[in-house]
């Protein structure tokens, strides 16, 4: 086997520099996503169900893109391929993600579009990471991988901060609230500018980096090569039946711990803006009761007229002093509270046909209103709002819609459609949410700010990092790490001040470091022989499924827990929650017994230090 020569510096640093713009991208969608679906309009008590696609996808791409990778020799290279594809459609799709609900559509399909964005989104992170873990185990011989690891440590963390922090350093020049429903300016030029970034980073080292023919990689690395024509195939069964006792004791440890911090990117920005930036709360309709029977869903119409639509009672018009109008401005006292149709949100559209038999009032007496922008007049008794619900009239059949689309002429194009039961004699009553209101200056500013805490963890994870490798025993630091992360967790509940919850965010660093560091040191030391690519592209399912089932918890969870004072969910309970997973994860860390291979062990331990450094996608 021929020895690997020694890479300059700038060799080294050109095949991990492109981890420096993928890592942006990675980090704002784990910190922006959230807020994002947020700030459309869903229902935190939701928020954990969009994390589905996530670690579902890396679930997928991770074990394909592994093994493929290790087979694939073009013109292009051997790893390359994977990272330019996936760089590619991670940056078109960072162009729409943020835009979801300035599109004209509705809430809910706004929603379902940035479902679809996330889900590519992270696709193609995905195929993007995965090549930087490999090319340097590729390229760098035993001597420089240290230097090497470092390198893409330094662009990994960087990226990470940089991703962080951009939202806030933006509102320094640009709006940091936007219209209801839309995402505000200082997150979506975020996401561009992560996407320019990550198109000039990936490019570089695409440019720079010459990947070996085959026949050379295998005389670098001592393999037999393998024939023109002929593949080696790959039994992942076969392969995971084998698999060392060692995976699924650590594997146990990883379902905790990722279970953890996925609560944490779900539902952070929400505490955060509630606990410690008292964002205010809104109403919002979920639905109807008829009879006793509830029909929740984000669209409910009156025949062809909505009677709820987006979460929203529809405004069927206003009476004053006892005439009924049905406007398309309405003016008190030279402020809009009705504009085309609506109500302006600021004022309580969410609020408005709570109870139909005590409408939100609009105007008092000795008010000037002015209608359809008329001449004002002053208003004798009093201006209150009439919902489309007060107006549905016995024998009335409402139609409950999934997916409504306004057409030109005013009409509406139902989509899966459910017919209620006809509202002659039946009792009909709104179903609402208290939820924080996503289009406050308050919960934008929290949003910026849980940027700034995940960079402050990110800076921890990196001390702290170096602080672990001081240690003789890896399992009493594995365990003391997921302790200290834990403190840090279920300490948000007690700290109101912002400033404050950096110190928070510290100890979790702790516990992130220990996560992207032991795991795979462990596993990779009791791995031997062929196929480690393989099985590490496996084990990265204990990243993902673990998520999959907390995601799928999550909703159920947040419902056990009773509502803040302004009747918001208490999602800073969901943190108490990471935390204790994180204590019983470090229990589970006594369980392990570690082992090791008998061949290569020395380069199997510097494949773990390239997992420590780059392992942070879902």
């Amino acid at each position: 086997m021929k020895n690997k020569p020694d890479l300059s510096f700038w060799k080294l640093w050109n095949l991990s520099f492109g981890f420096f713009g993928v890592q942006i991208a990675y980090a704002l969608q784990s910190s922006q996503v959230s807020r994002i679906f947020s700030t459309i309009g869903a229902d935190p008590h939701d928020l954990s169900y969009f994390w589905i696609l996530p670690p579902l996808m890396g679930l997928v791409v991770q074990p394909i893109v592994g093994a493929a990778s290790d087979k694939t020799w073009n013109r292009f290279g051997r790893r390359l391929p994977y990272l330019l594809l996936g760089a590619l459609v991670a940056i078109v799709v960072m162009c729409f993600l943020p835009n979801s609900g300035s599109l004209g559509l509705g809430v809910s399909q706004a929603i379902i579009f940035g479902l679809v964005m996330l889900m590519f989104l992270d696709t193609s992170i995905n195929m993007a990471m995965q090549p930087f873990k490999m090319l340097v185990g590729d390229f760098v011989n035993e001597r420089q991988k240290g230097l090497a690891y470092s390198i893409q440590s330094f662009l990994c963390n960087a990226g990470s901060v940089v991703g962080y922090i951009a939202p806030i350093v933006l509102a320094l020049f640009l709006s940091n609230t936007a219209p209801a429903g839309q995402v505000p300016p200082t997150v979506t030029w975020a996401f561009y500018l992560g996407a320019l970034i990550m198109a000039v980073c990936v490019f570089y080292t695409f440019a720079k980096v010459k990947e070996m023919p085959p026949h050379e990689y295998a005389e670098y690395h001592g393999i037999a090569p393998v024939e023109d024509g002929k593949k080696e195939k790959t039994n992942m069964v076969k392969l995971l039946v084998k698999a060392p006792k060692v995976f699924w004791t650590v594997g146990l440890v990883q379902f905790f711990c990722w279970a953890a911090f996925l609560y944490m990117w779900t539902y952070s920005t929400d505490a955060i803006a509630g606990h410690a930036y008292n964002a205010p709360s809104v109403t919002v309709a979920t639905g109807v009761t008829v009879d006793g029977k509830k029909y929740n869903d984000k669209y409910i119409f009156n025949g062809q007229r909505p009677v709820i639509v987006d979460g929203h009672l529809a405004l069927g018009g206003i009476t004053v002093d006892g005439t009924f109008y049905e406007p398309d401005s309405v003016t008190v006292n030279g402020v809009k509270v009705v504009s085309d149709g609506q109500v302006v949100y600021d004022l309580g559209v969410a609020a408005i046909g709570l109870d139909p038999s005590a409408p939100v009032e609009f105007a008092h007496a000795g008010q000037t209103v002015s209608i359809n922008d008329g001449q004002p007049f002053e208003v004798l008794e009093g201006a209150t709002a009439v919902t489309e619900l007060s107006l549905v009239q016995p024998g009335t059949t409402l139609t409950m819609a999934h997916i409504a689309v306004e057409q030109a002429d005013g009409s509406w194009t139902l989509d899966e459609t459910t017919q209620l039961p006809a509202a002659s004699g039946a009792e009909i009553s709104v179903n609402y949410s208290t939820v924080l209101n996503a289009a406050s200056k308050e919960y934008q500013s929290a949003g910026d700010w849980n940027g700034v805490l995940l960079a402050i963890q990110a800076i921890a994870a990196v001390i702290w990092a170096a602080v672990l490798s001081r240690f003789k025993k890896r399992k009493p630091a594995y365990s003391l790490s997921l302790l200290i992360g834990a403190v840090g967790f279920i300490s948000v509940y007690f700290i109101t001040n912002p400033y404050v919850l950096g110190v928070s965010y510290a100890l979790m660093g702790c516990a992130w470091a220990a996560i992207l560091a032991m795991p795979f040191t462990i596993l990779t030391n009791a791995l031997s022989g062929s196929h480690i690519g393989t099985y590490l592209g496996l084990f990265n399912c204990t990243i993902c499924i673990p998520q999959i089932i907390a995601a799928l918890c999550g909703g159920a969870i947040l419902h056990c827990f009773a509502p803040a004072e302004n009747g918001a969910p208490a999602t800073v309970w969901m943190l108490v929650v990471s935390g204790v997973l994180l204590v019983i994860g470090a229990c589970a860390v006594w369980n392990i017994k570690e082992t090791f291979g008998n061949q290569r062990t020395d380069a199997l331990e510097a494949m773990a230090e390239s997992q420590m450094v780059a392992d942070e996608d879902i």
